[in-house]
This record gives C-alpha cells, structure tokens and sequence, in this order.
C-alpha cells in the first residue's frame, strides 16, 4: 500500500496541491479525476519522488524516496520518457538491470507480445510513434511486479487493442495484490473496476466516492464529477 498525508507543492506563489492525503490498499484501485489543470499529475510526480513537497510520502511504510520505495514502485508518466538510442529491447533489459531482476526475458518477451511490440524489438526509441513509446513506458514498468504503480493519463496515444490490454493488466494488478493509481481526466477510461475515486478541483479533493455499484439513491461517479467541475467553473 501507500500513503499520502497532508502533501502540499507549491511553484512560488502557486500553490499546485494542498494538504493532500489519501491511501491506496493492497489489491485496490484508485482513480484521481479531474479536469486538465486540477493538479492531478503534480500529486503524481510527488508520489514518484520527482518533486520536493511539504508533507510525507510512504510506499510500503519506506520514505518515497528511499531506495527500498523505489524498488517497490512503478510509474507510467503521461508523456512516455524513452531514450531515442536504446531499443525496445534494449529499454527492458535496462530497467532488468537496474531493477536487478532475474530470469526476465520470457516475461519481457510477454509484454511484448501482449502489447504488440514484438516484432518492433529492434526499433529505436527515436523511430517510434508516440503511442508506441507509451506501450514501451507500460511494458517497462510492469517488468519488475512492483507492488506499487502509478499510471498517469495511461491511455492518451494508445490504440484500442492496447487500450483493452491495459484495462485487464489493472484487473490483473488489482488480483495479484497491488495498489494501483491512475490519473485521468477521461472519465470513460476507468469505467467501474475502479475501488476508490478522488476528484480534483483546484490543486485539491473536492469529492471522494468509494465504488457501491451506484446504490440506490447515490449519485453516479458520472453526476458527481460533472456536479462539481462543470458548477465550479460556472461559479469562477
């Protein structure tokens, strides 16, 4: 699991999140909605250890940023940081290696074929499409089984079949016990194997809905998120 308490960023006189805090269980999946702007991927890149913060961060009870969390953690960014000379193949056995991972290459080769990206092995990061080099990011992070990932706006540039390939990877992680957060601002991409929603406003949670299956007398996660970005908007 991880833990996000009381996490602030601020960019000078910006402040991008605000007291901040959530956790995701073992085998849950949680979703961060919200419009472009709300401060979603500000939270993520502070999960990730790629931003100074006030507050704390902890994966599996580590600090996020020690070696021990990053072991544990994997991350898709919302745009797919590949290197333009190492190969497709190449970037597997880069992240195998500093991973320290054995016996990987047949689950390597799995993901390739499940995304495929078999036959694109020998590619360049520079050759491929922007949709390809997500597909890289993907197969990259699930790699090493992290017991924590995070996806962020995982579906942008992808094409259907690995749109739907992805959506059974998240049934997959839910299953296999990990804790799972993705960030989008589409909300038909997490469609109901979602666990926990947060919706963001303003670089902070302006509702939390927990999946019952719309009871009875319950708004939707649909009314709730239109209820709340399109009247805030309305109100600004």
């Amino acid at each position: 699991m991880f833990e996000v308490s009381h996490v602030t960023k601020r960019y000078g006189k910006v402040t991008a999140n605000r007291d901040i805090s959530f956790s995701v269980d073992d085998g849950q999946i949680a979703v961060l909605l919200g419009p472009n702007g709300a401060g979603k991927s500000t939270i993520i890149k502070c999960i990730a250890g790629l931003l100074r913060f006030e507050g704390e961060i902890t994966i599996c009870g580590y600090g996020n940023k020690s070696l021990e969390a990053k072991r544990l953690l994997g991350y898709v960014p919302e745009m797919p940081a590949v290197y333009d000379l190492l190969t497709v193949g190449e970037h597997l056995e880069f992240i195998a290696r500093a991973y320290g991972l054995t016996d990987w290459q047949e689950k390597a080769e799995k993901l390739l074929e499940r995304f495929e990206l078999a036959d694109k092995k020998d590619k360049l990061g520079k050759e491929l499409s922007k949709g390809m080099q997500q597909k890289v990011s993907i197969c990259c992070a699930l790699l090493p089984q992290p017991k924590v990932i995070i996806f962020d706006e995982p579906m942008v540039g992808l094409d259907p079949h690995a749109i739907k390939v992805l959506k059974t990877v998240f049934t997959e992680l839910k299953e296999s016990g990990a804790s799972v957060l993705i960030s989008t601002h589409m909300l038909d991409s997490v469609e109901d194997y979602w666990d926990i929603a947060h919706i963001m406003m303003n670089g902070q949670f302006a509702a939390t809905k927990r999946n019952h299956m719309d009871a009875e007398g319950e708004k939707s996660l649909e009314e709730l998120f239109f209820e709340i970005t399109e009247g805030k908007e309305e109100n600004q």
